[in-house]
């Protein structure tokens, strides 16, 4: 896979920022700049604690769910990297290519970053159940 300028930049900002477990104002300039309005919406999403890391055990597993910013407050499973369960994600990311990822990837991303979301532990037999739901 190759990848684009815009890709190569965010990872090397992804990298810093889980090196330091912290974000700086420059850093989070060139996310915005890199992923506008879905990037505001991921920060008010960290802000609000809504990322949870499921983790599996005794794998080590683990997916991520992030809570939506609508009124009904839908619950998206997602792996930062490369996937989320949310209409956005197959609209604008793999149908349209206009985006990089929506913002629960970039919350979820963030949120492990700064190593700010919840942990919940369950056996790797329940994350298999949560999988096949997707």
């Amino acid at each position: 896979m190759v990848m684009s300028a815009s890709s190569l930049v965010a990872e090397a900002i992804w990298k810093q920022i889980d090196s330091t477990h912290t974000v700086n104002d420059d850093q989070l300039w060139t996310l915005h700049f890199l992923f506008g309005k879905n990037f505001e919406g991921a920060t008010r999403i960290v802000d609000q604690r809504g990322v949870t890391k499921i983790s599996a055990h005794p794998s080590g597993r683990f997916i991520y769910q992030v809570t939506g910013e609508s009124r009904r407050k839908e619950q998206y499973l997602c792996f930062a990297e490369n996937f989320c369960a949310c209409y956005s994600f197959f609209y604008d990311v793999v149908n349209r290519g206009e985006q990089l990822c929506c913002k629960h990837q970039l919350a979820a991303r963030l949120a492990a970053s700064l190593g700010s979301y919840v942990e919940v532990k369950v056996s790797d037999e329940e994350l298999a159940v949560l999988l096949s739901k997707i």
